[in-house]
């Protein structure tokens, strides 16, 4: 046999062996999945984290309306205090008094007659850093005037409160930032609303019996994360 006919079979056993040699092949698929497989998870975990936040600013605008809506009789500062307390602690892993804007709004009906019948926002207090007012109006809007008639709320689900009662209206905003990339269109704002009305409550404005100062009130005017 030449050594010509020596090298051909040589090769050719090499060749067999590296065809029935697969021992790279899970590497190889490995390698190759590995992109989308991060993917998907990154993806599952922003999923999960966008619905959380959303969760947790839709119950704490229920909370807050519904906390505020339990006050017998009358409504002091110092309850509003503890309602905007309660708001900043469930809120707190999330930086909602950095990052976001709880707006709670005291509506009822404004008192006048005619064309200038309609809903009153009689006072609005406030938490959170992020400069932002409500959707509907300041304190007083509608005291005189038809002009927020239709009372709070989305379009197609607007809140009003009944004569001789009034309507707890939380409206929080929440600046969500990805905890990756621009997934859901990157960074923005969350609105949520909540209103409950009031039970045995005779006093519509707040109190201050305990004679709090005004730069310590939750006043709207107030941008504080604390």
């Amino acid at each position: 046999m030449t050594d010509k006919s020596i090298f051909l079979q040589r090769v050719g056993d090499i060749t067999r062996t590296l065809r029935r040699n697969c021992s790279g092949t899970a590497m190889v698929e490995f390698t190759l999945g590995l992109p989308i497989f991060m993917g998907v998870a990154i993806g599952g975990l922003e999923t999960a984290n966008y619905v959380a936040i959303h969760t947790r600013i839709s119950q704490i605008a229920l909370m807050v309306a519904d906390n505020a809506g339990r006050v017998r009789v009358s409504i002091d500062e110092s309850d509003i205090e503890e309602v905007m307390v309660g708001a900043r602690t469930s809120g707190t892993d999330i930086g909602l008094g950095r990052h976001g804007r709880l707006v709670l709004s005291g509506l009822q009906p404004n008192g006048q007659t005619g064309a200038n019948a309609g809903q009153w926002i009689r006072w609005q207090r406030c938490f959170g850093a992020k400069n932002v007012t409500s959707s509907f109006g300041i304190e007083n809007a509608g005291a005189n005037d038809a002009t927020i008639a239709n009372g709070m709320g989305p379009s197609s689900n607007r809140i009003t409160a009944a004569n001789g009662s009034s309507v707890m209206f939380v409206e929080v905003f929440y600046d969500y930032k990805p905890m990756i990339g621009n997934f859901f269109g990157g960074p923005g704002t969350l609105r949520y609303t909540a209103a409950y009305t009031v039970r045995e409550r005779t006093a519509a404005y707040p109190t201050n019996l305990t004679n709090m100062a005004n730069n310590s009130k939750r006043l709207c005017s107030r941008f504080s994360a604390t």
